[in-house]
């Protein structure tokens, strides 16, 4: 048996793998983008890798990746909330990964063995929603030949998940708070009550506050709901996670197509950095699933990205290029427009724009939060 069937029996293929090991394992996430090289490393660098480590080890609460501090706030609060029975709210824009969330405190909760329920509120039409959500009688309207369950009795004992509950049409949302309030159903067309014990995950993609005053969203069935409030962040405010979902989206990719593609290029990278992605993850993990089925050979290349992602132009420095220098300039602003030009040169890559400005990574991070950068 050669080395590679040795390993092939020893381990699942990546796309089976579980997101922790798939980040801990893949070079190109380690130190975000690039590989290390630990073999040459100083005690300093050592001690920045273990904390590396211990951040990737944290980067991944059951579906959910993220190692900035706006996803380990999430993964604490779904951590905090998940043993409980507490109705939870979850807001965010659209990809943000609320479905994810759900299933997240869904899987690390008590009830983890039942049933996890999906109910997408805008697309059930007004006159099925009452039946979907409560389930019916044989002769309720027409149509009805049978008896049904509706989906609260489905997910007896589970989790409900709610999504775009703000698009429930209001007369449902008096019928869905009685039921919460009550713990029982009643089918449309019939006279009994059933028990049900279900724990409610809801979302919405729109501004709560605006859904509230325009009358979308009942005042009584909003605080009924959101017992617990989870915002999850955009994409664009958390760029320290792109290189992390990008590698992990690429490794599940690559093994689902059968070919070896094992890093982006330092401009693809750029790029992927620079997005501000107004679909969010779903919109990266699209990106990069392109990029992989385009992808020539081991490198992806800046031109298998979506054309969306190459419109603004990359300028990188000449030698000689003049500094942008005013004796007007305060002393952030010039710090500012160094480290934006050190970046544009290093064509985004945070390791050696670092390591030329003579700061850690970190601090790197920071001051490009801090600049906008």
């Amino acid at each position: 048996m050669t080395q590679s069937g040795r390993d092939s029996r020893k381990r699942p293929p990546a796309g089976q793998r579980a997101p922790a090991e798939l980040a801990s394992t893949d070079p190109a996430a380690r130190g975000l983008w690039e590989v290390g090289d630990a073999g040459a490393a100083s005690p300093a660098e050592a001690r920045a890798r273990k904390r590396e480590v211990e951040r990737e080890r944290r980067a991944v609460v059951q579906n959910l990746i993220g190692v900035s501090a706006r996803m380990q706030r999430v993964f604490h609060l779904i951590e905090k909330v998940a043993p409980t029975d507490s109705a939870v709210l979850l807001t965010g824009e659209s990809g943000t990964g609320k479905e994810m969330a759900a299933a997240a405190i869904h899987l690390s909760s008590r009830r983890a063995h039942r049933p996890f329920v999906t109910v997408n509120c805008a697309a059930i039409t007004e006159t099925l929603f009452e039946s979907e959500l409560f389930g019916h009688v044989r002769g309720a309207f027409t149509g009805a030949v049978a008896d049904r369950r509706g989906l609260m009795q489905q997910a007896d004992g589970g989790t409900l998940f709610l999504d775009e509950v703000a698009e429930m049409v209001p007369g449902v949302q008096v019928k869905l708070l009685r039921a919460l309030q009550n713990g029982e159903v009643r089918r449309v067309g019939g006279a009994d009550c059933y028990r049900v014990d279900v724990r409610i995950v809801a979302a919405t993609n729109i501004d709560v506050r605006k859904a509230l005053a325009e009358g979308k969203l009942r005042e009584d069935l909003y605080y009924r709901l959101s017992v617990f409030h989870i915002e999850l962040p955009p994409l664009r405010e958390r760029r320290e996670d792109i290189p992390i979902l990008a590698n992990f989206f690429r490794v599940r990719s690559a093994a689902n197509l059968g070919k070896r593609v094992e890093r982006f290029s330092d401009r693809a990278q750029y790029y992927l950095m620079h997005y501000d992605y107004p679909g969010n993850v779903r919109e990266l993990l699209n990106a990069v699933e392109r990029a992989t089925v385009l992808a020539e050979g081991p490198e992806i290349s800046h031109l298998d990205l979506p054309p969306s992602f190459r419109e603004a132009p990359i300028q990188l420095l000449h030698e000689g290029a003049a500094f942008p220098y005013s004796e007007g300039m305060t002393l952030s602003q010039l710090e500012k427009e160094h480290i934006a030009r050190v970046l544009i040169h290093h064509a985004g890559n945070t390791t050696r724009a670092a390591r030329g400005l003579g700061i850690s990574r970190s601090t790197l991070w920071r001051k490009m939060r801090e600049y906008r950068l």
